[in-house]
């Protein structure tokens, strides 16, 4: 894989749809499959952070400091699993002191620039909301995944996710459209789940990840150990899902099939 990093957002206004879950297993499988990963958490709820073993209740500088303070990515990077650069409460404050900059809506991606070359995909999980951290992440990206739980309730949100796309896309980064859908909290027994999941692919086509991720009790025990379920429970049925779904990204990031035509 060569070329700079490919920055991949983790987005969905609606909560608890296994976005956290995502950014960070999905990001563990990927590093597995030998690429060097950068995870950079921009929640002011800190659950990246947190499900990696950091503590952020005592940490000197933090994503805010990064993007109000212009303090470099590097000093506050922590590596675990993966490259952390984590989140701390004081994160709910930077929307305030963000609205008041010029190029506010370009922070993190002046932070992130000089570290394109250093990675290759670097994953950021947003906050629940689509506010100025979200905005940020999304000019900053290449592309952007959306969990979504399989409900006709958070097929509703996807709407207002691609509004605020369409509207990044024309003012602030033309390049950022939405790149995978990926089918959470899946019940394949039930009506209801294999219903959404139809509606899906019919609204999105391609896009929806093939693989669905499930409910198993390994995703609430695994950051509880501050480790990624895929190194909690490396046999389990988790970690293939997050480790096929990386599988995929792989296979849908246009760096590799560059690297195919070059072979």
């Amino acid at each position: 894989m060569s070329g700079p990093a490919r920055v991949l957002v983790l987005a969905n206004q609606k909560g608890g749809v296994a976005k956290t879950t995502t950014t960070l297993n999905l990001g563990v499988a990927l590093k597995d499959r030998g690429a060097r990963v950068l995870a950079i958490d921009l929640d002011p709820q800190s659950n990246l952070s947190m499900s990696q073993g950091v503590d952020v209740e005592n940490l000197p500088i933090t994503m805010y400091d990064v993007l109000v303070r212009g303090v470099p990515l590097k000093d506050i990077i922590q590596t675990r699993e993966i490259d952390i650069a984590p989140a701390g409460i004081e994160l709910a404050g930077a929307e305030l002191a963000l609205s008041a900059m010029i190029g506010r809506e370009r922070q993190l991606e002046r932070a992130i620039k000089p570290y394109l070359e250093l990675y290759d995909y670097i994953m950021i999980d947003t906050p629940p909301s689509l506010g100025l951290l979200t905005i940020n992440a999304m000019v900053a990206a290449d592309g952007v995944i959306v969990p979504v739980q399989c409900e006709y309730l958070s097929l509703r949100g996807l709407a207002q996710l691609n509004q605020t796309l369409g509207q990044v896309r024309e003012h602030l980064n033309p390049r950022v459209s939405i790149v995978g859908i990926v089918p959470t909290m899946y019940d394949g027994r039930t009506v209801h789940s294999r219903e959404a999941v139809m509606v899906l692919e019919e609204s999105f086509g391609d896009i929806v990840h093939q693989v669905r991720i499930g409910k198993t009790v390994k995703f609430a025990e695994a950051p509880v150990e501050g480790k990624s379920v895929i190194r909690y429970d490396p046999t389990g049925q988790a970690a293939r899902w997050y480790r096929r779904l990386a599988d995929e990204v792989i296979a849908r990031d246009p760096r590799t099939h560059h690297g195919r035509a070059a072979a």
